[in-house]
């Protein structure tokens, strides 16, 4: 038998990072899970290559996909990315280093990284929609909604690499909506992924970091949910306690009500949320700092209300441990092995490691 799983496995080297060891992968592959079907009226026409007549349509579902290293931990990590990202954005960083994905699997985890509903590889939408697929000119946006400085400077200790050629890597691995985005269509197809999976650990970034807290309404496979900078709608509280809306230079920041006992539910795991750098202290018309001020209010009142009714959430703010300069994607600037390290040691205090 262990002369069969040599032959099986198959050794990935580094492109860019020089990991002094191999990575031995057992498994690997992908699928699709979750989304549904339409079916057009009328008789399908055999002679007419281009007539939808009675043809059905897939679509609203996520793709996956995963590795399996050898002597893997008893739970997965599932990677859900954030707004106008793909699973590109847990690979290689744009500098070329290793991204969460190596990071973890080295450390033997298995690893299943998501491509939302009407996002990259799961790019078909049941309904239709507006969408323009038009040239996407937000390269300033982004680099101050995300933190990496003011444009045209960097911030002087970000952790983003400070080289063009980054730089243009980060604004290439973008990618469009196919359709609208329903939190409530990425929960369901999230949810049908963890049904695979079985029994995981969710890492979030920013928009669907809203997508994780519903789909921990919708299953009981999640053991865990590391949550990087979640953002966007929705928030979820309890009702009668959301706080407070926070108006911002970025726009209102709000909470969404759901059932007490629905909340609930985010106690029977443990949560871990973290934030990075240059989150602005007091109201500023620096759009990306203030809205993570906001955020990051929202995240201590979700934080504060899971523990009030019994569940265990933790806030990492990174500059309150000395880690100074990370943005948005902390988790694929210079120091994500640092990063990676607070998560792996925050998953062995919590008996999430064997």
């Amino acid at each position: 038998m262990k002369k069969f799983i040599l032959c099986l496995a198959v050794v990935l080297f580094p492109l860019a990072s020089f990991a002094s060891e191999p990575i031995i992968i057992l498994e690997q592959g992908s699928f699709t899970a979750g989304g549904g079907t339409a079916i057009n009226s009328g008789d399908f026409v055999f002679a007419d290559l281009w007539s939808q007549s009675g043809q059905t349509a897939y679509g609203d579902h996520a793709f996956v996909f995963y590795q399996v290293p050898a002597n893997a931990k008893k739970f997965p990590m599932v990677f859900l990315h954030g707004g106008g990202q793909s699973m590109k954005t847990w690979q290689t960083t744009p500098d070329g280093r290793e991204g969460f994905q190596n990071i973890f699997l080295r450390r033997g985890f298995s690893t299943y990284l998501v491509d939302q509903p009407r996002r990259g590889e799961a790019g078909f939408s049941l309904v239709s929609s507006d969408v323009a697929l038009t040239p996407a000119y937000y390269d300033r946006t982004m680099f101050t909604l995300f933190r990496l400085g003011r444009w045209p400077e960097f911030y002087d200790d970000t952790q983003f690499p400070k080289d063009s050629a980054s730089l243009e890597q980060f604004y290439r691995q973008g990618t469009p909506n196919t359709g609208p985005l329903d939190f409530g269509v990425v929960a369901d197809a999230m949810a049908a992924v963890l049904a695979k999976t079985g029994p995981a650990i969710l890492v979030t970034h920013s928009q669907g970091g809203g997508a994780g807290w519903l789909t921990a309404l919708r299953t009981d496979k999640i053991r865990a949910i590391a949550a990087f900078e979640p953002g966007g709608s929705p928030r979820l509280f309890p009702e009668g306690e959301v706080p407070e809306a926070i108006p911002t230079s970025f726009g209102l920041i709000e909470g969404t009500a759901v059932p007490l006992e629905e909340f609930r539910k985010f106690t029977k795991f443990p949560i871990v949320i973290f934030y990075g750098d240059h989150i602005a202290a007091e109201p500023t018309d620096n759009y990306g700092s203030d809205q993570w001020r906001a955020e990051l209010a929202m995240g201590r009142k979700f934080a504060e209300l899971v523990n009030k009714y019994g569940g265990d959430c933790t806030v990492i703010h990174l500059p309150e441990l000395g880690i100074k300069g990370n943005t948005h994607f902390l988790f694929a600037d210079k120091n994500n092995l640092e990063v990676a390290g607070l998560l792996s040691k925050w998953l062995k205090e919590k008996g999430l490691d064997d």
